[in-house]
């Protein structure tokens, strides 16, 4: 008898020890989410604003549900308007680009990259490539001299880091050698310089054959593939990472990166949406994998002091 009242008593204790432990979660999550009530998703407009809504709507209807809190979607309008979001707080998790991510830590801005996104054929980089009409008889970079080059961003990879560092390596001064040199704003709109001849060449990202933005645009109607040729490729980026505030609850990140990395499994319609398709699930990643963009950063900024632009 008194050993069966100790193990019933055992078993309560263990109970109770139990309910208090379960208890303790979601107390916890409660914690964060008084103090989150509302958590701020960033994202630069690769495409026009209105379609870079369509694809991430979707994705912040998402993680509102699985982390159960109101999640706001914010089409930021270049990559200096994240890096400052974050830096200010009022961004608590942003999809950025391998440069911008690279300069945001290297001014100082506590973030953690947590995942990246991963090709159709399981890389985790991408390219810069220089575009030209293809009726133009422009070959090679060498060929542009005295014209005009559209980049993108000054914090743009592909649209203006690696360019600026391969035309070092060339020994091409890109304002020295260009009669004008244009930030367009946006990929979408560097494409669209060429097509309608504002800009004889423009630097752009490009996966594949069959992922880049050239292709997303042709898909859409906007240009036609076919109208542009090739005459550059960088090295493979690597490529984009999400990050979020490194001062964010460690549950409250642990929820966001579990959603994020699950995404394809969990509402594959919504991950495919985003890329069309044309993505693996996303990886998880950390900041070593970024290094050598921030080394590269470096490097770009002393051309630019050297220059005085």
């Amino acid at each position: 008898m008194l050993n069966r009242r100790l193990v019933l008593a055992g078993a309560a204790g263990l109970a109770l020890t139990n309910g208090l432990a379960l208890g303790a979660g979601p107390a916890k999550a409660q914690e964060w989410k008084s103090k989150f009530p509302e958590l701020v998703f960033a994202v630069i407009p690769h495409e026009n604003a209105s379609t870079t809504t369509t694809r991430y709507t979707p994705f912040v209807e998402y993680l509102s549900r699985e982390l159960g809190t109101k999640v706001t979607l914010r089409i930021a309008n270049d990559y200096a308007a994240v890096i400052e979001g974050q830096r200010a707080g009022n961004i608590h998790i942003a999809m950025y680009g391998p440069a911008s991510y690279a300069r945001a830590r290297a001014t100082g801005v506590s973030i953690e990259p947590f995942a990246i996104e991963v090709n159709n054929d399981g890389t985790r980089g991408y390219h810069s490539v220089l575009y030209v009409k293809a009726s133009s008889p422009f070959q090679k970079i060498e060929d542009l001299k005295g014209k005009n080059l559209c980049l993108v961003d000054p914090n743009s990879t592909s649209g203006n880091n690696v360019p600026r560092f391969a035309m070092d390596k060339m020994g091409i001064d890109p304002d020295k050698f260009f009669s004008k040199v244009v930030y367009s704003g946006s990929h979408e709109n560097a494409v669209l310089a060429v097509d309608q001849g504002t800009c004889d060449g423009a630097f752009n990202w490009w996966n594949d054959e069959q992922e880049s933005n050239l292709m997303r645009m042709s898909g859409r109607g906007l240009v036609k593939a076919e109208n542009f040729r090739i005459i550059f490729k960088s090295a493979q980026i690597v490529n984009s990472p999400m990050a979020y505030l490194a001062s964010l609850p460690a549950d409250l990140k642990a929820s966001v990166r579990d959603a994020v990395l699950n995404i394809a499994t969990k509402d594959k319609a919504t991950f495919d949406g985003i890329y069309g398709g044309k993505q693996r699930p996303f990886e998880s990643v950390e900041h070593a994998a970024y290094e050598p963009v921030v080394e590269l950063i470096k490097f770009v900024d002393s051309l630019r002091k050297k220059s005085g632009s």
